[in-house]
């Protein structure tokens, strides 16, 4: 039998036996101290998810603390609060708003998200090519952010950019951070791959990780910024190469319309959702600019802008009441946002195939060699949209009928044809409306009396950077021409 004091040091082998086995299994200790439920380190795919809903928030915000471009085309106007619509973009700082949810949401995370995918290991050649599938993806995005801060402010940080340890980047010259974008794009599109996949359908929610689909994407980009640069003189040569290299592959059928597919609660929602009905705000309605044309010419695609909500007697025939544009008015007595717009799940889209075809429009119209003629496009153009809006090809083909739609017989020169169109077509699309807009000088919208300023043809730099980097916004300021709204971009030529 053991003595006591031999049990005892029996049993402390014993307990120190068990230790050894426990922190053997252990892999590292250092796994004790993290907290499984707040990681320090996240994948790179969930920061590519993570910026691009914020990319697309940002893009198809309607709340006036990000943005006011729907009041600039005269689309919405404001009922009580009516700042934003007479061009007051600093009492709620929307040119703030938007440089940093760009700037530091997305793009940095897009950064962040393809530094960790290239550094990862990859086994297989399907697996490298799925990494660059997925780099090239991220980029492309990437071009879609500076492409849309160079057209709002003009020249814009790029080669010093999102580094977290300098405050005080360059500003650098919009012509050239431009040029630049196209060359990315170029290698990206080049760099896909279609025989490989990409993003998981839960980590893209745009195209859910179709590589076909995001090569149509590109191609579109890569047009509308070709467009973009389509008056600068000296350009020709690099717009004609992005025009007629983009036009065949770009998205030429609604399916392939790049939208977010949003979810039923917040904070995932449909933007107007989130900043009109959850919150039951009662600010937005339509504009009498804009409906009368749409009643003038019977345009279907109005039933899927508004909602059918007044009643008025005295008009009974009137289905639709457009407000007289930043002069406030009564809720009630108006029409609305349509409610389908207004639906938590309502798509937020960044390209579509009608975009397309009225780019093909107007390239054909500056003698690019892209197929097809002017009014092919054009009503190709308008029947897509009709039918992105809900409408049938019947609609379209009645709509199109008419001597004051049909391309032949539409008042005015090309770019007014379609300048009108693109304004209907953009409905929604804030930026690119707007962009497409000051490019084409078409529909004539008059500034109302009472506004701040004529109508804003960019957003003033924000001023945190007047403040933490006042030597860039300086020189930036100074080399546009000056930091006002009613400083024309260098691509924005008369």
């Amino acid at each position: 039998m053991l003595s006591s004091k031999k049990m005892n040091m029996k049993n402390k082998f014993l307990i120190l036996g068990l230790l050894l086995a426990f922190f053997v299994a252990c892999d590292d200790l250092t796994d004790l101290n993290i907290d499984k439920k707040n990681p320090t380190a996240v994948s790179g795919e969930s920061l590519f998810t993570s910026a691009q809903k914020n990319m697309v928030d940002q893009l198809t915000a309607t709340n006036v603390n990000y943005t006011a471009l729907r009041f600039f085309m005269q689309w919405w106007t404001e009922t009580t609060y009516t700042e934003e619509a007479n061009y007051d973009i600093t009492t709620r700082n929307a040119p703030q708003q938007h440089w940093d949810e760009l700037f530091r949401r997305s793009l940095a995370n897009f950064k962040e998200a393809g530094r960790i995918i290239s550094e990862g290991v990859t086994f297989t050649p399907e697996e490298e090519i799925v990494k660059k599938n997925k780099l090239a993806i991220i980029d492309i995005q990437m071009v879609l952010c500076y492409s849309n801060l160079v057209e709002t402010f003009g020249n814009v940080p790029y080669s010093q950019a999102l580094d977290i340890n300098n405050l005080t980047p360059v500003y650098d010259d919009g012509l050239t951070v431009y040029k630049d974008l196209i060359a990315r794009l170029n290698a990206d599109i080049a760099a896909i791959d279609p025989s490989q996949g990409s993003f998981t359908e839960d980590q893209d929610n745009i195209y859910q990780g179709n590589v076909d689909q995001w090569l149509k994407f590109a191609n579109t980009l890569r047009l509308r910024m070709g467009m973009t640069l389509a008056d600068l003189p000296g350009e020709d040569a690099i717009a004609r190469a992005a025009i007629e290299s983009s036009a065949a592959g770009a998205i030429l059928d609604n399916a392939d319309n790049a939208t977010i597919d949003y979810l039923g609660a917040i904070p995932n929602t449909n933007p107007l959702y989130a900043d009109q009905v959850a919150s039951n705000r009662q600010d937005f309605i339509a504009v009498d600019t804009f409906v009368n044309i749409l009643l003038e010419l019977n345009d279907p695609r109005i039933h899927g802008f508004y909602a059918d909500n007044v009643d008025d007697p005295n008009t009974p025939e009137v289905e639709y009441i457009g407000a007289e544009y930043a002069q406030g008015a009564t809720y009630a007595s108006f029409s609305h946002i349509n409610d389908d717009m207004r639906l938590p799940t309502a798509k937020g889209t960044i390209g579509s195939a009608a975009e397309t075809e009225l780019l093909l429009a107007e390239a054909v119209e500056r003698g690019y060699n892209v197929g097809g003629t002017a009014a092919e496009h054009y009503t190709n153009a308008i029947t897509l949209s009709i039918e992105e809006w809900g409408g049938s090809q019947a609609d379209a083909d009645a709509y199109l009928a008419q001597p004051a739609v049909a391309y032949a017989t539409a008042a005015g020169s090309w770019q007014e044809k379609i300048g009108l169109q693109a304004w209907i077509a953009l409905y929604n699309r804030g930026n690119e409306g707007w962009t497409t807009w000051r490019r084409l000088d078409y529909p004539e919208i008059v500034a109302p009396a009472s506004a701040f300023s004529d109508i804003p043809v960019r957003y003033t730099y924000p001023v945190n950077e007047q403040t933490v980097n006042p030597d860039g916004y300086d020189q930036a300021a100074a080399a546009i021409g000056g930091d006002d709204v009613e400083t024309r971009l260098f691509w924005d030529v008369k």
